[in-house]
C-alpha cells in the first residue's frame, strides 16, 4: 500500500486559488506565496536544495490579472515598489508528498501564513482541489441528502424545520413543550440553536431526555420520528459522551459548531458517529465578509466535506444578514456539486425564510434537496405555528408545481396569510 500511495504522491497535485491584492510585481508576488506555502521563505536556506525545490517547491499554475484599485484594501502591506495595486487570480500547485493525505496539513498549506504577507493588502482562497485518492481516508459525508431523507421519510420536497427559540433561556421542560408544539405542527426537523449546548439552565441530558421523550411518543403515535439535532459541542470527550448518550436516548441526528471544535475533532466525531452531522457555520462572517480577506464558501464547503459533515448552513436569499442572494445560490450549487466521489452534504437555508422565498429558490437551484429552515416564518406566522408550517408545504408545491404563489394562495388560506403577513416584513 505505501508503495502504491508513493507513486500516486509522486503524481498528483494539490491545486488552490485565491483572489490577491498586492502593489508588487504579480509574477514577483505569486511567486512569494508559492515559496512561503512551500519548501521556501524569506531567503534561501542552506537545505533547500535545488533538488529540493524540484520535488517540494510550490507551482503558479495560473495568473491573471484582473483590475487596478486605488488604495489598499487592508492595512499593513509593504511595499518597495511604486507601482500601482493590483488585484488578481492565482492558482497554486502543491506536489502531493509536501501534504499527504492529511485534512489538518491541507488547510495549513492551502490556507495559512499566505494571509499576513506583508506585500500582499488582500488574499483570499476562492477554491481548491485535491486528489481522488483524498477518499480513501476521507470518504466525506456518511448520511448526505440520501442518509437524511431516509431518516426523516421525506422525499421530493425540502426537509422543513425551524430552531428552538428564545436561543438560550428554556428549561429543558420548556424546550420539550416546544418541541411538542412543532411536531405537532408537522415539522420535519428541529435544532438547538448553536448557542445552547450544555448549559447551567440547560442541561445536555436532561434537555435530550425529555425532548427525545416527545419525539418518541409522537413516532409511536404516527409511525414517524421528526430529526431533532442536538448541540454536542464541547471539549472532545464531552462531545463524544454526548453522542453516545444521543444514540441510546434514540436520537437521529447531532449539531456542531463547525468553526470552533475544530477539524480534527469533526473528523474524528465523524468516524464514530451513528447518526448525521449537522454542520452550523457560526462565525463564518469573519471567513467570508471581506471582499480580499478569507476564504469563498466554495473552499469552506470541500474543508468540511472531507471532514464528514452531513448538513451544512449557507443561508437562504433574502436572508436578514449581509450575504446577497447570488452568493448564497453560488453556495447551495457548491454543496451540491461533484467532489473526488464524495455524497453532497444537504445545504441548510435560514436566516429570515419564510413561504415566500421559496419559488426563487426552487427557481435558482432547481431541485429541492434542501433543508428549509424557517424560525419567525414558522412560528410568527399570524395564524399559529401550525399555519406556519403548512404555509412553508404549500409554498414549496407551488414552487414545484410551477404555479405562482399568488394563484396557489386563493384555495390555500395559510400560505394567502403568510404572503399578507411577512410580505409586508420584506418590503
Amino acid at each position: 500500500m505505501h508503495e502504491n500511495l508513493s507513486e500516486t504522491m509522486s503524481q498528483d497535485r494539490i491545486k488552490a486559488t485565491y483572489l490577491v491584492e498586492t502593489a508588487y510585481d504579480l509574477e514577483q508576488a505569486a511567486q512569494i506565496m508559492a515559496g512561503e506555502q512551500s519548501c521556501g521563505t524569506f531567503l534561501r536556506t542552506p537545505g533547500e536544495s535545488d533538488s529540493l525545490r524540484a520535488n517540494h517547491l510550490a507551482t503558479v499554475d495560473h495568473l491573471q490579472k484582473v483590475a487596478n484599485v486605488a488604495a489598499p484594501s487592508l492595512p499593513g502591506a509593504r511595499s518597495k515598489s511604486n507601482g500601482p495595486i493590483q488585484q488578481a487570480y492565482v492558482t497554486l500547485s502543491w506536489p502531493l508528498a509536501n501534504v499527504g493525505i492529511n485534512l489538518s496539513s491541507l488547510v495549513s498549506t492551502i490556507a495559512g501564513n499566505l494571509f499576513e504577507l506583508a506585500p500582499f493588502s488582500g488574499i483570499k482562497l476562492l477554491d481548491f482541489e485535491v486528489p481522488d485518492n483524498y477518499i480513501s481516508k476521507y470518504p466525506g459525508p456518511a448520511f448526505g441528502v440520501a442518509g437524511t431523507r431516509r431518516l426523516v421519510d421525506v422525499y421530493n420536497r425540502p426537509i422543513i424545520g425551524t430552531i428552538i427559540k428564545p436561543s438560550v433561556g428554556l428549561t429543558p421542560q420548556q424546550s420539550a413543550m416546544q418541541t411538542k408544539q412543532l411536531v405537532t405542527a408537522g415539522l420535519d426537523f428541529i435544532k438547538d440553536d448553536e448557542l445552547q449546548a450544555d448549559s447551567p439552565h440547560s442541561p445536555f441530558e436532561a434537555r435530550v431526555s425529555q425532548t427525545m421523550q416527545v419525539l418518541q411518543d409522537y413516532a409511536d403515535a404516527t409511525g414517524r420520528k421528526p430529526m431533532y439535532a442536538f448541540n454536542i459541542s464541547g471539549d472532545m470527550d464531552d462531545m463524544m459522551g454526548r453522542h453516545d448518550f444521543l444514540i441510546a436516548q434514540g436520537a437521529t441526528c447531532l449539531m456542531v459548531n463547525l468553526n470552533w471544535v475544530g477539524i480534527s475533532a469533526v473528523v474524528q466525531l465523524s468516524r464514530h458517529t451513528a447518526i448525521p452531522i449537522h454542520g452550523h457555520r457560526c462565525g463564518w462572517g469573519m471567513f467570508n465578509r471581506a471582499p480580499v480577506l478569507g476564504m469563498a464558501f466554495s473552499a469552506y464547503q470541500k474543508i468540511w466535506r472531507l471532514a464528514g459533515v452531513d448538513h451544512i448552513h449557507t443561508n437562504g436569499i433574502r436572508n436578514k444578514f449581509c450575504e446577497d442572494d447570488a452568493s448564497v445560490i453560488a453556495s447551495i450549487k457548491a454543496c451540491q456539486s461533484d467532489f473526488i466521489g464524495q455524497k453532497s452534504p444537504m445545504a441548510v437555508l435560514s436566516s429570515g425564510q419564510w413561504a415566500g422565498q421559496a419559488a426563487d429558490t426552487f427557481s435558482a437551484i432547481g431541485n429541492t434537496d434542501l433543508m428549509y429552515l424557517c424560525g419567525g416564518g414558522i412560528v410568527a406566522h399570524p395564524a399559529g405555528m401550525t399555519a406556519g408550517v403548512k404555509s412553508i408545504q404549500q409554498a414549496w408545491q407551488a414552487a414545484t408545481d410551477q404555479v405562482p404563489l399568488s394563484t396557489y394562495s386563493q384555495n390555500h388560506i395559510e400560505l394567502r396569510q403568510a404572503m399578507e403577513f411577512f410580505g409586508k416584513l420584506e418590503m
